[in-house]
Parts: structure tokens; C-alpha cells; sequence
């Protein structure tokens, strides 16, 4: 009784409101699309243009096609949290394979594919034979995977084939190729869940598992299949990410797990399985992708931007909850005739003529009230989780004050993908300029060359740009920075002793390059031994973590050198008592807290870059650029060797 009076309902309010009531509900991802479309539009008069338009495509392909391959997982009520790992192992796989190898590159191209298939069904062995929780066993795989691909790339980006990276460029010098490649992986996801045994064999599972075994399903097999599809869809994910960015990264697409599974979500697919589809989980990554677009533009704080897109996904859970409450998400077969999905078909060129009509009325009004307006940079920083890149951000900040510069920040969060995505954004948005602070040299430069094109000067800093052109590059001598510190840490040891070196994160410029100057600089002291490297991702806890596990192996070290203050900060924690006293620790970069360890004799020296005169000099050289002004192509901030004899009167 209860549920008929229910299904009454809305029907007894009238058809237009109920009829609107259910259109929202079988139809909000999409609604929601138009409705952020409308007014981004509104908010910046950068959004709708043809170029940014493009980049919003590109940005949401490498999502957009590892999310159809999760949505074969989730309709079949399972979870792949692997598929950011698989991708970046792939495209190692694919890079390595076809330069340090030599093998052919289609055959590069196939192997790729194949270790994407394989984890794939590795994860659906462990599922469906081994009896894992998909969550423990894809868990698992995204920790093997990434571990193969710093183990095969040895921890630095490898070059992408030319004849493969043709797939981050264009066609006709318009069309962005990753932007197909999005199309035909979507119709391909279509057919497979609508036309195949197979896609409705997903669906039966997440319906009820139990009741799909007991109608014949072999669901085990089934599975291995799903998961199959999942790897096989990663693994073209990765191929088109690191086309994008001309270099494999072993670091590439970490977090986009979580990406492809809100997008699926968000497309109005249930995590309890049984429901969804591909023109959903398109519209999901789209979503994603305009709102990350439109935030950029719009300078909003990278932080924000974090808070605005985790509020999108909780709400979207929260109405795929609604829905499935009201009855939605299972209408009974049959019971939509033609007629409603002429009227469906009807109200969405309605709603597509409105949104034309107030975005080419907004558009008009942007453009009627453009005026002059004081000049706008971009800076794009390679992280702001690091005390010496905040300093970089507020040292640009406090100088476009100064000179009337209106400055967006935005952080990639050393993500190189994630960082070519800021770049095409501020090249499609209206600046007289862009610094950048690279999370890879090699990635940038695609993003950079774009730049170029439009004739928007780009200045480095901190980190240069391969191939492609800068205005200047604002930097420290990370070599020479790394030799320093071996220096001071073996002439204060006496030139004899053991000492262990926490690395930075693998496949960093950064990392690399301060690692090599310490190792030739530590060739003029043969009595200094190294006795452990260790990774600890310019992290604080991790240089605590790291420090702690050495020292059990090795109790009796003299010196520590760390390639970053946050990790040495981290190892002197490990260290206790010992450190400034039977343990020298060096550090580099000279932030606040490493200068006070400095001052207190815990951390012996720290190899100081002065963060905050780099970016002022950035902001500086970046608004001379854009004012055709010549500006020097090297521009050298020292680096000095910061202790207690010389703390006291140090500026960074």
C-alpha cells in the first residue's frame, strides 16, 4: 500500500511538474553540465571560446577514457582503484620498450597494451578465484604497478616515441587527436554494455551476483573479463597521457583513480552496481574537467579548487542516493514509450537553445564591458605541499603587488599532467604572461610550445623547459647547490666517515640534479662512503620514516645529506639526540623551519636557494617579456651554504 500510494505521487502533482521532477533526476549529470557551462560563461568571458573549449576536451580525455573502462567495473558492483597506476606502468612499458630496447614501436605499442590486459586480469584472478575484496586486490595492484614503473624507468621520465606522441597533437592544426581517441573509446564502451553479451552480463552481476550464477552466468570468467577491459582501457589512457606530455612519467596519473570512479559516479552510475552508462560517465568527466577549467580561469586558489571539486562528488553520491530512493534509477521495462522520449528529446533542444541564447548573452557582455585592465600573469608551481615553493608564491605575490600585477597561482600538485592542463588554460585566457615552475622539464615543454604559438612569453623558474622556447629561466644551480652540500658535510666530518642520502621524488628535476652534483662533489673526499639511498619524496614524515627504518640497519652513520630542509628536518626527529652532535645532517633549499634548525645546531647547514627573490625576479622578468621589453635568457640567483656562523644575517 505504502509503495503504491508512493508511485501515486507524482502523477497526482500534474504532469508538468512531475514529469519535470523525473527529467531532473533521470538527467542530472547532464543538466548539471549545461547549468556549470552557463555560468562559467557567465563569470569569465575567457571560457567560451573555441581553443578553451578544446582544452577542456583534452583535459577530460585521459579521465574520460580510464573512466569507461572503471564503469565496466562499477555496473558489475565492483571497484578499480589500479587504473592510474596501470596506465603510467603501460606507457613505461610502451617508452622503454621502443628506445632503451629498441624494439619496434608498434610492437612497443602492443606490449603496452598487453601489460594493461594482464593487470587487468591479475586483479580479476585475485577478485574472482582468489576471493579478494576488489578494493584489497586493486589496492594491491596500484602498488605494484607504480613500483614496476620506477623500477623500469629507474625513477626518471623516458622520451616518448615521435611516431606514438603524434597523439597529443593535432588534426587539420585543430582537432585535438586525444579528443577522438575519447570519442572511439566512448562508442566502444557504449556497444560493449548495450550490444554485447558481455555488457549485460555486468549488469546482471551488479544486479545480484547470486542470481546471475544461478540463470547460467559464469561470473567468474565473467569478471576476468570486466577487469580485462578495465586494464585494456588504462593502459590506452596512458599511451594518450604521456603522448600529451612527449615523456613516460613513473609518477604520471597518480590520484586519477579517484578521478574516473567520481566521474563515473557523478554520470549517475550506482557504486552498488547494476547501473550505468557511457554517455553518463562522459558527461561525469567533462564536469570534472570544466570545473577545474573554469576555476583556473576564474583564480581561484588551487586549494579551493580541491574543496569545490570534492563538494561536486559528495553531492552527486548524495543524488544518486535520491534518486535510487525515489525509483528512478530502475524504471520498468517498457514503461517509457516513444512518446516520452520525444518529450525527453524535446525539452533537452529547448534547454540547449536557452543555454545558447544566456551564453551568447553573457558572451556579449563580456565583450561590450572590456576595458583596460592592469596586465595578468600565470604561475604555475610544481607543488604548494613545500615550504620552498610557497616561499617561490609569495615572493611573486608580494612583487605583483608592487608593480599592479594581477597574479593567478595555481599548483600542480607534481603532477606534469595536471600542470599541461594550467598551461593550456592560461594560454587560452587572456595574459600578458606565464611563469612556470615545471614538474618536469621534458612534460612542460608540449604546454610551453602552445604558449609560444600564441605569442604569450613564458619565463622558468627553478627549473628550465625542454624544447621549447623561454623567455628567461630565474634559477638556482641545483648541480651546483648539490656539490656545495657535499662539501660542507665531508669537510665537517673530516673528510672520512659513512652517510646515507634521502632522495627526493623519483623522476623530479630537482631530485636528479641536486643527487648528481652531491655524488661529483663527493669524488674530492674518498673517505666519505655512502652507505644507503633512499627515497623520501621531499616529505617531512617520510625523511622521518625513512631516517627511522636506516638507522636500524645502519646505527653508527656520521652524516646525513638530504635533498631537501623538509626531509632533513624529518631525519633529525629519527635522529634525536644525535643530531648536530655524533650525526652531521645538511639540507638544501633554506626555508624558514630548516634556518631555525640551522640556528639551533640541530641541522648543520642547509644549501639555500633564496625562494623568495626567485619568484620576485620571475614576476619581474615575466611582465618585461610581455611588455617587449629584452630580458636576459639566464637570469642566476646564488645559492650559498647557510650555518651558524652566517644565519643570523641571511635573507631568503
Amino acid at each position: 500500500m505504502a509503495t503504491d500510494t508512493l508511485k501515486s505521487k507524482p502523477g497526482a502533482q500534474g504532469g508538468a511538474t512531475g514529469g519535470l521532477r523525473r527529467l531532473l533526476l533521470d538527467n542530472g549529470a547532464l543538466t548539471a553540465l549545461i547549468v556549470l557551462v552557463i555560468v562559467m560563461s557567465a563569470l569569465s568571458g575567457d571560457f567560451l571560446t573555441a581553443d578553451n573549449l578544446l582544452n577542456v576536451g583534452v583535459q577530460a580525455a585521459v579521465t574520460a577514457i580510464l573512466a569507461f573502462g572503471v564503469t565496466f567495473v562499477i555496473v558489475s558492483a565492483g571497484i578499480d582503484l589500479s587504473v592510474g597506476s596501470v596506465a603510467a606502468l603501460s606507457a613505461t612499458v610502451l617508452a622503454w620498450s621502443a628506445t632503451e630496447a629498441g624494439i619496434p614501436v608498434a610492437l612497443a605499442v602492443v606490449l603496452a597494451v598487453v601489460t594493461g590486459i594482464a593487470c587487468g586480469l591479475v586483479n580479476g584472478f585475485l577478485v574472482s578465484y582468489g576471493k579478494l575484496p576488489p578494493f584489497i586486490a586493486t589496492l594491491a595492484m596500484l602498488s605494484v604497478a607504480r613500483g614496476l614503473s620506477l623500477v623500469i624507468s629507474q625513477g626518471s621520465p623516458i622520451a616518448f616515441p615521435d611516431s606514438v606522441s603524434h597523439l597529443g597533437d593535432t588534426l587539420g592544426g585543430w582537432l585535438p587527436v586525444p579528443v577522438l581517441v575519447m570519442a572511439v573509446m566512448g562508442l566502444l564502451t557504449a556497444f560493449v554494455l548495450g550490444r554485447t553479451y558481455i555488457g549485460r552480463s555486468m549488469y546482471a552481476i551488479g544486479g545480484n551476483e547470486e542470481a546471475a550464477r544461478l540463470s547460467g552466468l559464469r561470473v567468474k570468467k565473467q569478471k576476468l573479463a570486466i577487469y580485462a577491459f578495465s586494464g585494456l582501457f588504462a593502459a590506452a589512457a596512458g599511451i594518450v597521457l604521456a603522448s600529451r606530455l612527449a615523456s613516460a612519467q613513473p609518477q604520471a596519473a597518480q590520484g586519477y583513480e579517484l578521478d574516473a570512479i567520481a566521474a563515473v559516479v557523478i554520470g549517475g552510475a550506482s557504486l552498488a552496481g547494476g547501473t550505468g552508462k557511457a554517455s553518463g560517465t562522459l558527461i561525469g568527466a567533462l564536469i570534472l574537467a570544466v570545473l577545474r577549467n573554469g576555476l583556473n580561469l576564474l583564480s581561484v586558489s588551487a586549494f579551493w579548487q580541491q574543496v569545490v571539486i570534492g563538494v561536486v562528488i559528495a553531492l552527486a553520491v548524495l543524488f544518486d542516493t535520491v534518486r535510487r530512493k525515489a525509483g528512478v534509477s530502475a524504471p520498468a521495462a517498457g514503461a517509457s514509450g516513444g512518446g516520452n522520449k520525444g518529450k525527453q528529446a524535446l525539452t533537452y533542444v529547448i534547454a540547449a537553445v536557452v543555454a545558447v541564447a544566456v551564453v551568447g548573452a553573457t558572451s556579449l557582455l563580456h565583450n561590450g564591458s572590456s576595458a583596460a585592465a592592469k596586465p595578468k600573469i600565470g604561475l604555475s608551481l610544481s607543488t604548494l605541499n613545500n615550504p620552498f615553493f610557497v616561499q617561490i608564491r609569495d615572493g611573486a605575490e608580494e612583487e605583483a603587488r608592487k608593480l599592479g600585477v594581477d597574479l593567478t597561482v595555481t599548483d600542480a600538485q607534481n603532477d606534469a599532467s595536471q600542470q599541461a592542463n594550467q598551461l593550456q588554460n592560461f594560454t587560452s585566457g587572456s595574459l600578458s604572461a606565464v611563469v612556470v615552475n615545471p614538474v618536469d622539464s621534458d612534460a612542460a615543454g608540449p604546454s610551453v610550445r602552445g604558449a609560444n604559438k600564441a605569442d604569450i612569453p613564458v619565463v622558468a623558474v627553478d627549473r628550465g623547459v625542454n624544447k621549447a622556447d623561454t623567455s628567461a629561466l630565474v634559477a638556482s644551480d641545483n648541480v651546483e647547490g648539490g656539490a656545495l652540500g657535499a662539501k660542507a658535510l665531508a669537510e665537517k666530518l673530516g673528510g672520512k666517515g659513512t652517510i646515507v642520502i634521502l632522495q627526493g621524488q623519483a623522476g623530479t628535476s630537482a631530485s636528479r640534479e641536486r643527487g648528481a652534483g652531491f655524488a661529483e662533489g663527493l669524488k674530492d673526499y674518498p673517505g666519505i662512503k655512502v652507505v644507503a639511498k633512499q627515497p623520501a619524496d621531499f616529505d617531512r614524515t617520510k625523511g622521518l620514516d625513512v631516517m627511522t627504518n636506516l638507522l636500524q640497519a645502519h646505527p653508527d652513520i656520521d652524516g646525513v645529506f638530504a635533498e631537501n630542509d623538509e626531509m632533513a628536518l624529518g631525519a633529525i626527529k629519527a635522529l634525536g639526540p644525535k643530531a648536530g652532535k655524533s650525526v652531521q645532517v645538511v639540507g638544501f633549499d633554506g626555508t624558514p623551519d630548516g634556518l631555525k634548525a640551522v640556528e639551533a645546531g640541530t641541522l648543520y647547514a642547509s644549501v639555500a636557494q633564496q625562494p623568495s627573490e626567485l619568484g620576485r625576479i620571475a614576476v619581474r622578468n615575466a611582465l618585461r617579456a610581455a611588455d617587449g621589453e629584452k630580458v636576459e635568457k639566464m637570469v642566476k640567483v646564488p645559492v650559498k651554504v647557510v650555518t651558524q656562523e652566517n644565519v643570523a644575517g641571511f635573507e631568503g
